[in-house]
């Protein structure tokens, strides 16, 4: 059996009196396009921060790519691509300059080639020698989004993905990522808009006060013709009662 692509076993981050997250255990497996869901404060960020080795768990384990993040984080974010949901890029280095600095980070050998690409497919080529500090936040938002997939990554993680973006981006980053995955790569994405989830993950997993309720398919919910909408918020709202 192929390993997944991310797999984690009783991850717990612990802050004080706080469990953001309590002995979380799914797997993704290769193809997928994964969405976390849960409200605001459910410890979706936090996942994807331990995941990525940006912060360490206060228990259990996590591997990515068959990497062991904890022995081996830097290894892991050089191979995937990574979008936080609160990031900006450098004030002080023009959009041009930032993704010429990920390149030379990532030893990208065509990097104005794909940097060039990036600005005609996102819309801001206009943008390019704008510094940071002074970019919109959709713009902000489109130059992370760049930098995350500019070096091809077999697996991406993104929290919050349509965060700050006009309906017209929102749906081109939408067909962008059905079609990353369709070409074999993986995605992992965090929300709490569920109708972007609905619309666009093939499996899911509900993440409530870091206490995981579920993981399943959105292909499942159909044949039983339930909503993603619905079967949330009664989850959530069960477990709000617990």
């Amino acid at each position: 059996m192929t390993a997944p692509v991310i797999g984690t076993a009783g991850l717990t981050k612990v802050y004080g009196d706080l469990t953001a997250v309590n002995h979380v255990t799914f797997s993704v497996e290769k193809g997928a396009l994964f969405g976390l869901l849960g409200p605001n404060g459910s410890g979706k960020s936090t996942m994807i921060r331990m995941m990525t080795g940006q912060i360490r768990p206060t228990a259990g384990s996590a591997t990515v790519l068959g990497l062991d993040v904890q022995k081996d984080p830097i290894g892991v974010r050089e191979r995937v691509g990574i979008i936080p949901e609160q990031e900006s890029p450098p004030s002080f280095l023009s959009a041009t300059e930032y993704l010429h600095f990920v390149g030379a980070i990532r030893k990208i050998p065509d990097i104005d080639e794909r940097t060039s690409w990036w600005f005609d497919f996102l819309d801001f080529k206009d943008m390019k020698d704008v510094l940071c500090k002074d970019l919109s936040r959709g713009t902000r938002q489109k130059l992370m989004f760049a930098q995350a997939f500019i070096h091809k990554p077999v697996l991406a993680l993104i929290d919050e993905p349509l965060i700050n973006f006009d309906p017209i981006m929102q749906r081109v980053v939408k067909d962008y990522l059905t079609e990353y995955v369709k070409a074999g790569n993986t995605i992992f994405i965090s929300t709490h808009i569920l109708a972007v989830a609905e619309e666009i993950c093939s499996d899911f997993a509900i993440l409530h006060k870091g206490n995981l309720l579920h993981t399943g398919t959105i292909a499942e919910l159909g044949a039983e013709h339930r909503s993603l909408d619905d079967f949330f918020l009664t989850l959530v709202q069960k477990d709000r009662h617990v």
